[in-house]
């Protein structure tokens, strides 16, 4: 028995798959897509570019439908008439601004809705005009700016060549002055006190040499501490009576601190004189039966009336339960004949000389 395909049953089966579909695609572009559509004419006043039937519309960046038809408006070949379609419930307005842009790497391009607010009158169809250079793809602007650039270089090409003629000129003259631009950097990095600091120069107080015979010693152990000063006196620079700018002794400065240096010089004094009972410091071993101690009240050079160099010193001599045994003020003066720095250091030595005899014969015969 010939078995026969049932060919009505086939039949009816792909007519109804067909109708599905076409009923689904129906379903998804209205009320399963988007939904009831309204179209809209939107008139682009220059090119397009890439746009094509079915790119995206969107309004506010919601996609809300998609164009359905391109032409160029017969009455003026420049322009672009454009049929979209979207959703019903899109507010859109006589005065909704439209735009075209380009989206992803590829530049997709999309029709753009925003905003709004006047609504057309009942009946009258609407149409769009989109905003002048909304087709303009960021490449094409782009080549617009640059050509407006090359407009502008090329309308100023004389100016801008004098100017680069100038640059040169002025290049060529710091070329040819360099030595004289040094010199004048140099100067103006002295005068502020910048580049690298002045060598200072370092002077001694010399040790009188010469203090005669010792005729009596020291019967009991001395000792000699750093001498007190006022802070003015706690420096290496030369002072000076009245005060005032010095520059001969702008680099001047003493070996030590001047109570320091007194003290070292009076110490090497005393043991000139008589090395074997010299005295100690107090910093040294043991302790003393009496101390000499020394308060400087001047050490500068006085430039009131006749320049001449200053010592002034007052001294103590205490035993090991603090009393007094002797005090007294020793002064002297040397004449400067010129100030300057060796003049001064030479009429300081004459004059610590003077000071250093008188204070170690008066400290032998009180101890």
């Amino acid at each position: 028995m010939e078995t026969r395909a049932p060919y009505v049953l086939i039949g009816s089966f792909v007519l109804a798959a067909i109708i599905a579909v076409f009923g689904f695609v129906y379903w998804l572009n209205n009320t399963g897509g988007i939904g009831p559509r309204t179209s809209y004419h939107v008139q682009f006043q220059g090119p397009v570019p890439g746009l094509l039937v079915g790119a995206g519309v969107l309004f506010n960046g919601i996609r809300v439908g998609e164009v359905t038809q391109l032409g160029l408006a017969t009455d003026n070949p420049r322009f672009v008439n454009a049929t979209i379609s979207v959703a019903s419930t899109t507010p859109v307005r006589t005065d909704t601004k439209v735009g075209l842009e380009f989206q992803g790497l590829t530049g997709v391009p999309v029709v753009t809705l925003e905003g709004g607010m006047i609504v057309a009158k009942s009946g009258e169809p609407l149409t769009l005009i989109a905003e002048a250079g909304a087709g303009q793809s960021m490449t094409q602007a782009a080549r617009d700016a640059l050509r407006r650039v090359d407009t502008v270089l090329e309308d100023n090409s004389g100016p801008l060549k004098d100017t680069i003629a100038n640059f040169r000129t002025f290049s060529d003259g710091l070329a040819r002055n360099t030595g004289k631009i040094d010199g004048i950097l140099a100067g103006l990095e002295k005068m502020t006190g910048g580049g690298t600091p002045a060598q200072k120069v370092t002077y001694d107080l010399r040790t009188p040499q010469n203090l005669g015979p010792a005729g009596k010693t020291l019967s009991a152990s001395l000792a000699i501490p750093e001498p007190t000063a006022v802070a003015m006196l706690q420096t290496q620079r030369m002072l000076f009576s009245p005060s005032g700018d010095n520059p001969g002794f702008a680099e001047f400065l003493w070996a030590d601190s001047i109570p320091k240096l007194v003290q070292a010089r009076l110490i090497d004094s005393f043991e000139n004189y008589d090395i074997a009972h010299a005295p100690l410091r107090t910093s040294d071993l043991g302790q003393a039966d009496y101390q000499l101690l020394i308060d400087i009240r001047r050490f500068r050079i006085a430039t009131d009336g006749e320049a001449r160099v200053e010592i002034g010193l007052s001294a103590r001599i205490v035993d090991k339960s603090g009393k007094v045994v002797a005090s007294r003020l020793i002064e002297t003066s040397e004449k400067l004949d010129k100030v300057e720095p060796g003049a001064a250091v030479t009429a300081f030595d004459t004059a610590f000389a003077r000071i250093a005899g008188e204070l170690i014969g008066w400290t032998v015969q009180a101890v």
